[in-house]
Formats: structure tokens, sequence, C-alpha cells
């Protein structure tokens, strides 16, 4: 390992500063000239001595402690162990190569070792905006002189990479509402025995129920009106269509819409998968970049999320046709085709509706979209200046044509969702829910 350059530190830098002071006054005197000399000597001595008796680079071990998947959108905490060997005090400055594009806070700092403390861990925070992976770069290090004037600078090499996630936690947080709502009494107790097509019990009659919920079987053996219950399907089937052509690349409260789509669809996969459907998987823009047929499981989830943690927006159009053709290529239950894009643009809807209509009444299509909240605030704003006035005139006319295309696929028998970024998860998770819960599978 090299000895690592020399570096001043401030104090270095105001002394030599204030040795400016003698020097202009050398206008005066000459003496004053061979006295900023002096000064100016004396403390690049003090600084090369300094430079020389700081602590030596072998003497400290760094290690970078980061997980190896990290979740978007979120604080993960970054730790860095440092361990000292020998004798003496080691003060002393760091800075970690943070990740390009990521919001770090704490990934510089100072720290001090010494015989009674020789190890140390420092930990800084970064929160990745988009998922993919992380490329940390090395770590620079200087450990400062007894002086103070001087650092010895050099650059540890601790390049990683690692990988980002949607917010897992966010999945987890679903599972346990999912569990707490099944389980709670009161939630039975308001289940409408209509809901569903798959039997779950017998209850005796009580006012407002449906005739036509009446088992007569039982009820003649029992002497009393009983009534089935019947609890949504399971073993349906849901393919998740991920759009990530030019439209989904832009962004909506500082992230881009094709990773507000990422999270949408894997908490909706999550709920899919534990109320026991066949959850299919697909990201698609003028080519498909992959496909997840139909499957059940706690490992087809990690296989889901493996596959769209490193998606991309991509400037080209995208294919409806050849994505439902592929994802329906051997696929023939009907399922719920949640179609997750963006309806802004005619002429692109005019191709999802084409194949919307193909779709039905097989298969029952949602279409989920994300409801620009600037794009409104600009539609229904008050101008104040021309170009605010030309503004609101694009985004009405962009209102309007989202409009015109969500009534014709609803008049082709489509479902239409459209939500802010911040309620885009939670609307399609209870979209579903309410499909599942009313039987239109």
């Amino acid at each position: 390992m090299i000895a690592g350059r020399p570096v001043p530190t401030r104090l270095a830098v105001m002394l030599f500063a204030a040795g400016l002071f003698p020097a202009i006054l050398s206008i005066i005197g000459m003496s004053f000239f061979f006295l900023a000399l002096a000064l100016d000597a004396a403390i690049l001595i003090l600084c090369a001595l300094d430079y020389a008796w700081a602590p030596a680079m072998h003497r400290l071990s760094i290690e970078r402690r980061v997980e190896p998947i990290l979740s978007s959108g979120i604080w993960n905490p970054v730790r860095l162990h440092l361990e000292a060997t020998g004798k003496g005090d080691i003060n002393g400055e760091l800075r970690d190569g943070a990740p390009l594009g990521v919001d770090s806070e704490g990934h510089r700092q100072k720290f001090h070792l010494d015989r009674s403390a020789p190890r140390a861990e420092l930990m800084y925070r970064i929160r990745p905006l988009t998922r993919g992976d992380l490329h940390f770069g090395d770590l620079h290090l200087r450990l400062i002189g007894a002086l103070g004037l001087c650092a010895r600078q050099q650059v540890i090499p601790l390049a990683d990479r690692v990988k980002v996630y949607p917010d897992l936690s966010a999945l987890s947080q679903d599972a346990l509402a999912l569990a707490r709502s099944s389980e709670a009494p009161s939630a039975r107790a308001l289940r409408k025995p209509s809901e569903g097509r798959e039997f779950e019990s017998l209850r005796e009659y009580r006012e407002g129920d449906d005739f036509r919920t009446i088992d007569w079987k039982a009820t003649a053996r029992r002497a009393r009106t009983m009534v089935r219950v019947h609890q949504p399907d399971r073993n349906q089937a849901v393919i998740i269509l991920i759009d990530c052509g030019r439209h989904m690349a832009g962004k909506v409260k500082g992230r881009r819409k094709l990773d507000h789509a990422v999270d949408a669809a894997l908490r909706l996969a999550k709920v899919s998968l534990d109320k026991g459907d066949l959850v299919g998987a697909m990201a698609f823009a003028t080519q498909v970049h992959s496909f997840l047929p139909p499957r059940k499981g706690r490992e087809h989830l990690r296989a889901i999320i493996t596959a769209l943690y490193r998606v991309e927006a991509a400037l080209e159009e995208s294919d409806y046709s050849r994505a439902i053709d592929l994802a329906f290529a051997r696929h023939h239950k009907r399922s719920l085709v949640v179609i997750l894009t963006d309806l802004l643009d005619a002429d692109s809807s005019a191709a999802l509706l084409k194949r919307v209509l193909s779709l039905r009444p097989r298969h029952l299509p949602l279409i989920v979209s994300l409801l620009d909240e600037d794009l409104q605030q600009a539609a229904t704003g008050v101008p104040q200046t021309v170009h605010e006035a030309y503004v609101r005139e694009a985004a009405n006319r962009l209102d309007d044509e989202y409009k015109l295309t969500a009534a014709r696929l609803r008049n082709a028998g489509a479902l239409l969702l459209r939500a802010p970024a911040r309620r885009l998860s939670a609307a399609a998770v209870n979209e579903y829910l309410r499909v599942k819960g009313a039987g239109l599978l």
C-alpha cells in the first residue's frame, strides 16, 4: 500500500493566509519580506513533519457493510467498520463513494481511534429513488497528523455493487393487513352471502338476505331457514402487464411512472398470491422484456421481484398486441388482465383499445394508470401569465383525450382505475379485492 499524498488542513491554510500580512507590509521595508519568507518556510517544515508523523495507512483497516439488496424510496443504512492496530491515536476523516443518483446523508464523517477504543462503526444512510443496480465507489480517507497541519490522503478500493428492489416492507404490510381483515369477526359478519362463488358455510337466514342463497335441503333438515355463504374463488388467474414504453419514462412526485407501476404490480402480486390465485407478470415495450406465466406460491413472488427489479422505460412505442399474444399463447383460463400503463396519448390508447376488445368477453381487463396531480392542477388552475394559459390549454387537451379514451374502454367492457402516485398501489389492490368479492371473474 502506498504512503498516500499530503493534503494541508484548514489550519495550515489559515496560517499561510496569515503569512500574507507581512508579505503585504514588505512594500514598507524588506524586513517584512524576509519575515514572510521565514513564516512560510516554518509552516512548510511543520507541515512536512506533520505528514511524516501522520499515522500510516497500514495501521487502519476499513470494511463497508451494506445489505446486498436495498429498497427503493426508503432510507437504507450503510455501515463502515474501522479497526486500528499499533500504538498511538488516529484522527481522520473519510468520504465514502456513495452511489450516484441517490439521496445520501452522512457519507462524510470524522473519526477518532485510540488504544482504549481501537474500533468504531460509522453509519450513514442512502435512499435510492429507482430500482436496478447501484454501484458504490472507492472510499477516500484522510489521516491527520498530530499537529493538525497536514493529512495523509489515500483512496481505499471498496467498489461494490448492490441490487435495489421496490420497497419490500410494503409487501409485508399488505400481507399483514390482509390476514387481519380475513380473521376479523366483523369482516365475516358484514360479508354478503352473494360475494364469491365458492361455498364457505351455512348460517341462519337474516332479514335482507337474497332468497336465491337459501339452501332448501339444509332448511328441511334443520327446520329453520338456512342460507349458503360464499367466499371469493381461489385458483383464479391474474396476469399483470407492465408498460415500459416511452410514456412511462416521465416522472411523477420525483419518481418515474414506471417505478410507481412496478411497486403497484408487486403489491398486487403479493395480495393475489396470498389469496390463492395464480399470478403472471410481464414487462414489455416494443419487445417483451420479461414474462413469467401464472403460477402460485412464495417462490413465484421472489421470481417476479427478481424479474422486475431491473426493468427500465425505453423511449419507444409499446406493442400491446405482441405482449397480449405472448401472455395468452399457452394460457387460456379466464383471467383478470391488469395493464399498468399511461393513457395520455391518443394513438397509443387507440392501439390498447383494439386489444382490449379482443380480450372481452373471455377475460376481464383492468386498465390502471397514474393520475398526474401536477397536470390536473395545471388544467384547473387560474392562469396568471400567457405561458400559464398555454399550459392550461395543453393540460385540458390531454385531460379531454383521457376522458374520451376512458369512455371507449368502459364501453368495451374494461374496468378502469386512475389514482395518484401515493395511492396507486392501494387502489390497485382494493380494485382486485372488489373484483374478487363481487365474483366478476
